[in-house]
């Protein structure tokens, strides 16, 4: 169906073919995704997986697994953005970055937001989540590019580094709201926005994939060592400055009433903001899988190039089918479905709990492996589509 979809990767570097090892990554986490969103609505409703204190081992696990996803999509999104360097110039590249993120922007606000997530254009509750972060992260970006590369990646790591310094900051204005803390920039009757994902450090992470670009400039042996090594550095240095409970997370971790349960309180890192620990623990489990899958697609993961390269086309169609999966459960459960399409406030997002309602995790995992079977042949219908034709249009999509 997809012939370029080989299991090697070409050597040397960038060229104008897409690199199977970041779209087969990208896929992956979006799989990951996937699961993270049918949890958010079909689990017990109050039921936080990473409050140690009413969560379970498998729960927490299924909610932990999934912080690699953010992560791993603004960290490959600059590094696309510098692979397309090799095609575009930095004038087109900027133009195309800044476009793209304000489409990004609008998408969220529009068709994300009313016929994704909530099901409903009233307005009363709107969520600022990740691809609102993501197209500023392009918009940023679009302004780095200007810039030597190593001028971006010190802005990065600055970003990342740094910006846990900021935690004692406590401000309720919109714009440090908006920056880096996670909370409400709009507050009136009837119309709520809350800003999910701040955007600091996010930016930063894609100015460092960025700078990660350039590592498919150098031949595959130099390439695969430095995933590896630099993967292994990061998560060492999680480990490390997690034990030792001094910076990058703003919560600390604590001995538990049972091994297990303090195991999880050690991995139970802050993901908004995304503090330096959350940060090093995932982008460094990132870096890992770059190098697993640098050359070679395991066989398995053929699915997940597909969905790798149709990410936003995939990330639309995603949520209205969980989203009707829901309404289907609830009227079967209850007789009625108007809770599906309400959320006039925070505590009721992205739907009214109707008086029935959660399912067991393993139906859960079922409902997953539905939905992401159902996406795959539409997801690669349209990946065809996108390497037949060369349309503009189609890679806003």
């Amino acid at each position: 169906m997809l012939p370029a979809a080989t299991t090697m990767t070409r050597d040397p570097g960038v060229g104008t073919a897409r690199l199977t090892s970041i779209d087969t990554l990208r896929g992956s986490v979006m799989i990951l995704m996937a699961l993270d969103h049918v949890r958010d609505y079909f689990g017990a409703p109050g039921l936080n997986p990473l409050n140690l204190a009413q969560t379970t081992v498998p729960l927490f696990l299924t909610r932990w697994i999934t912080h690699l996803c953010a992560p791993t999509f603004f960290l490959l999104t600059g590094t696309s953005a510098f692979l397309a360097r090799g095609r575009r110039s930095t004038a087109e590249l900027s133009r195309f970055l800044f476009v793209r993120g304000v489409w990004l922007i609008v998408l969220e606000l529009t068709v994300i937001r009313c016929l994704g997530f909530q099901f409903n254009a009233d307005y009363q509750v709107t969520m600022l989540v990740v691809i609102w972060a993501l197209g500023w992260a392009m918009v940023v970006l679009a302004a780095l590019v200007w810039l030597p590369t190593t001028a971006t990646l010190v802005f990065g790591v600055v970003m990342v580094a740094g910006h846990n310094l900021l935690d004692g900051v406590r401000s309720a204005h919109p714009l440090w709201v908006m920056l880096h803390s996670q909370g409400i920039v709009v507050n009136r009757p009837g119309f709520v926005v809350f800003v999910a994902y701040p955007l600091v450090p996010w930016v930063g992470v894609t100015a460092l994939g960025y700078a990660l670009g350039q590592i498919y400039q150098w031949n595959s042996e130099r390439r695969r060592a430095f995933l590896l090594r630099f993967g292994l550095a990061l998560v060492a240095a999680f480990v490390l400055l997690r034990t030792v409970n001094v910076y990058g997370n703003p919560v600390h971790w604590a001995m538990q009433a049972s091994t297990a349960i303090t195991i999880l309180s050690f991995l139970n890192v802050t993901k908004q903001p995304p503090s330096l620990l959350f940060l090093l623990m995932t982008l460094g489990a990132a870096l890992l899988m770059l190098r697993a899958l640098d050359q070679r697609t395991p066989r398995v993961l053929q699915p997940a190039l597909v969905f790798g390269r149709v990410p936003l086309f995939y990330f639309v169609l995603h949520l209205p089918l969980i989203h009707l999966l829901a309404v289907v459960a609830c009227y079967a459960m209850n007789g009625a479905v108007h809770w599906m399409f309400e959320s006039p406030n925070l505590g009721v997002y992205p739907f009214t709990p109707p008086p029935v309602w959660g399912l067991s995790l393993p139906v859960i995992y079922v409902l997953w492996v539905g939905v992401v079977l159902t996406l795959y042949p539409v997801c690669a219908w349209f990946a065809s589509v996108k390497q037949r034709r060369r349309n503009g249009w189609l890679s806003y999509l």
